[in-house]
């Protein structure tokens, strides 16, 4: 079977294609990228504006096409905090709708992080012990704690950082003013949880992934992604130190020319410098390792899991001795 994700974010529509076989991984067959740039159409009122609106559903309507062109058997199409949080999100939806003749799902944050953590925990299999995992997106961060294939903790932030540059850096560059008073916006929402992360223990391995974080690392000298995903990449939060001033002190423009920052994302890089270095500090961590695997993966991971494929039939029988039926209680 022939399955798509269609990611429709801040920045672009992403459409993910994968033949699906149960047991394989989720490696993309074809992938596709229209762009969106709602960062810069959510008025004050936190609703996107007609422009963005129609920016959108023509997005979704060429994703669809080329779904339609590469035969795609089932298309799971959703909205990230961009258009799950707009105030006119329904006139958003019904927009796709009309344009592109499907109606996407939106997640809760707790779920796109459940799902995140998925694709991480998978990618890293079990011997990954404790895993944390960091996820920065237009609208939100997520943070997600365990060990097994569900997870002990999961929590989504208001620090997207997309948001954080609407709300708290309009200038371009910013003001000293505004920066100081994003970082401590920054501190204090994660504040509000660091206690209880802390509480469910120290994670054996920290991951992080969204384009934020890859592009991030790869602006402080990981590997280019054309290396392929298996090429380990980390990004440290001193090297995340040394970054802020510099992108502070750019315009857009300017950021949009430094390796590995892209023109759509030049202007919330510097958010999401601040947002990962903050949180890394915030829980004691020096380094994160990138992981290649996220949301996406995520849910193509879970839609695989329901797939039923050829098995070899082991049931289990009770345990027996002398022909009778061995119980827990015999043993108490």
């Amino acid at each position: 079977m022939r399955i798509g994700v269609l990611d429709i974010g801040s920045n672009s529509a992403q459409l993910q294609v994968i033949d699906a076989r149960p047991g394989a991984p989720p490696l993309p067959a074809h992938c596709v990228k229209e762009p969106t740039l709602l960062a810069e159409s959510i008025n004050e009122d936190g609703a996107i504006d007609d422009d963005g609106v129609q920016r959108v559903a023509d997005a979704v309507s060429r994703a669809v096409d080329f779904a339609f062109r590469y035969s795609v058997d089932q298309l799971y199409p959703f909205v990230t905090s961009a258009i799950r949080d707009a105030t006119n999100r329904e006139k958003v939806l019904d927009k796709i709708h009309q344009a592109a003749s499907i109606m996407p799902q939106y997640l809760s944050g707790e779920q796109e992080a459940r799902l995140t953590y998925l694709a991480a925990h998978r990618w890293y299999g079990w011997s990954a012990g404790r895993l944390m995992v960091l996820d920065i997106g237009g609208g939100s961060m997520e943070i997600v704690l365990g060990r097994d294939a569900q997870p002990d903790l999961a929590v989504s932030l208001p620090l997207g950082a997309g948001r954080v540059t609407r709300r708290f850096l309009p200038n371009d560059p910013p003001t000293r003013k505004q920066v100081k008073v994003a970082r401590r916006y920054i501190r204090d929402t994660l504040s509000e949880v660091v206690d209880r992360l802390r509480w469910e223990g120290d994670p054996r391995r920290v991951v992080a992934t969204s384009k934020t974080f890859k592009q991030l690392a790869r602006l402080n000298g990981a590997a280019p992604q054309r290396k392929g995903p298996f090429v380990r990449r980390t990004l440290s939060v001193t090297a995340l130190a040394r970054s802020i001033p510099k992108l502070a002190a750019k315009t857009a423009a300017e950021r949009g020319r430094m390796r590995g920052v892209s023109k759509s994302r030049s202007r919330q890089i510097l958010a999401g410098a601040m947002i990962a270095h903050d949180a890394m500090v915030a829980l004691d961590i020096s380094s994160v390792e990138i992981c290649p695997w996220a949301l996406r993966e995520g849910i193509m991971l879970q839609h695989l899991a329901g797939m039923v494929g050829d098995s070899v039939s082991l049931p289990l029988q009770p345990l027996t001795r002398n022909g009778r039926v061995i119980e827990l209680r015999d043993h108490a």
